[in-house]
C-alpha cells in the first residue's frame, strides 16, 4: 500500500527506462522540461496541486453522499415522455442483470438465437395488440428518432405530392427538434401547429401528420375527424403514443392512424438519466416492406417446428444505402425484451 499512487505498479505502462529513452530521443532532460516546452505558459501550473488526503472507497462514498445530501429534491410533474417505473425483481435479476442477455450481436444466425428472437416477437406482438395495428418492428432507438423514421416512412409510401409535414405543437419538444432536424436535409418542410386545424384542410397540404396521444400536457383528445380529413387529402396519420395509456384508452388503430410510435420505457425500464430505452413502431400490413428497423418473423424449420428469424431485411447493411428503408441500423433489443417481459409478467 506504500505505492498506492504509483501508476506503473498498478498498470502496464511506461517504466522509468522507457521514459528516459523517449525524453532523450526528443532532446529533453526530464518531464518538467518537456512539459514546459509543450504547454502554453498561461496554463502551466507551477505550484503543487491542492488535493485532499487519499481516501478508501468507503470514505470516498461517504464524502460523496454528504455532497449529494446538499441537493434540494423537488417532485417533477413534467415527465416529457419519461416516467419512474418499477422493474419487477424477476426481470431485474434474470434479464437486466444477466449477462446471458447482453450482446452486440444481431441475430443473423437464427439457429443459435431462438430465445432472443422469441422474446423480441413477444415485444412486437405486445406493441401490435396495444396500438391496434397489424405489424410492429423489434424496436428503434428512442421516441424522437422513431418519429423521424415514421415521417420518412410516410414520405415513401404516401400518395401525396406535398413536401410538407405537420407536427402537433403538443408533441414532446425533443421529438419536434429531432424530426425538424431530420426533415431539413431531405427537403421536407415542417409545420408545427394545432392538430385541430387538420379537420379543416381543403386541399392536399401535408403528406403526413404527427399527433401526440396523450399529448405533452396529459390531455386525451379524439382525433378521428382530423385523421379522416387528412386521409381524404392523401395524408398519412402518425400517432406518438404511450403504451401504458393504451391499456385504458382507444388505440391509434381504432382512431384511424396509419403509423404509431413511442417509447416502451414505462414497461419496467429504469430511467437511466434519460436512456437508453426501446422505442417502437407499428403500422399497417400494407407498409411492411417499408418498415424501418428489424422485424422478427415466424417460420418453419426442417423438422416442421416453429422457428423465428429476421424477416424483410431491407436495411442498410443488406442493400444500397439510398435504397434502404432506414439508415438507423440498430435497435434497443435488451430493453425491448424487458418491456415485453414486463407485459407478460403483468398478464
Amino acid at each position: 500500500m506504500d505505492n498506492y499512487n504509483n501508476f506503473a505498479r498498478r498498470h502496464i505502462g511506461l517504466n522509468q527506462s522507457n521514459i528516459d529513452d523517449l525524453l532523450s530521443e526528443l532532446g529533453y532532460k526530464n518531464l518538467e522540461d518537456f512539459s514546459k516546452a509543450v504547454l502554453p505558459e498561461n496554463i502551466f501550473i507551477r505550484e503543487d496541486l491542492k488535493m485532499d488526503e487519499p481516501m478508501t472507497e468507503e470514505e470516498a462514498l461517504q464524502t460523496l453522499k454528504k455532497i449529494a445530501a446538499k441537493n434540494k429534491v423537488f417532485r417533477s410533474f413534467l415527465g416529457q415522455g419519461y416516467f419512474g417505473t418499477i422493474t419487477p425483481k424477476v426481470i431485474l435479476r434474470n434479464v437486466f442483470e444477466s449477462p446471458g442477455w447482453y450482446t452486440s450481436y444481431t441475430p443473423y444466425q437464427p439457429e443459435i438465437a431462438q430465445g432472443r428472437l422469441e422474446a423480441l416477437i413477444n415485444f412486437q406482438t405486445m406493441v401490435g395488440d396495444l396500438t391496434g395495428l397489424e405489424i410492429a418492428n423489434a424496436s428503434l432507438l428512442d421516441e424522437a428518432t422513431a418519429a423521424a423514421e415514421a415521417m420518412t416512412l410516410a414520405s415513401r409510401v404516401g400518395k401525396s405530392k406535398s413536401q410538407k409535414f405537420f407536427i402537433d405543437e403538443n408533441c414532446f419538444p425533443q421529438t419536434i427538434a429531432v424530426v425538424s432536424a431530420r426533415a431539413k436535409p431531405i427537403g421536407i418542410e415542417v409545420v408545427v401547429g394545432n392538430p385541430i386545424t387538420l379537420e379543416s384542410l381543403s386541399e392536399e397540404t401535408y403528406f403526413g401528420a404527427l399527433i401526440q396521444y396523450p399529448n405533452n400536457h396529459g390531455e386525451i383528445c379524439n382525433f378521428t375527424s382530423a385523421i379522416s380529413n387528412l386521409h381524404s387529402h392523401n395524408g398519412l396519420a402518425i400517432m406518438a403514443t404511450d403504451l401504458m395509456a393504451l391499456t385504458l384508452i382507444k388505440s391509434p388503430g381504432e382512431l384511424g392512424a396509419d403509423i404509431a410510435i413511442g417509447s416502451s420505457q414505462r414497461f419496467g425500464v429504469p430511467l437511466g438519466f434519460g436512456g437508453p430505452h426501446a422505442a417502437f413502431m407499428a403500422t399497417k400490413e400494407t407498409y411492411k416492406r417499408s418498415l424501418p428497423g428489424r422485424l422478427v418473423g415466424a417460420s418453419i424449420d426442417e423438422h416442421g417446428k416453429t422457428a423465428y428469424r429476421l424477416a424483410l431485411q431491407t436495411r442498410e447493411q443488406h442493400i444500397r444505402r439510398e435504397k434502404a428503408t432506414s439508415n438507423i441500423c440498430t435497435a434497443q433489443a435488451l430493453l425491448a425484451i424487458m418491456a415485453g417481459f414486463y407485459a407478460a409478467y403483468h398478464g
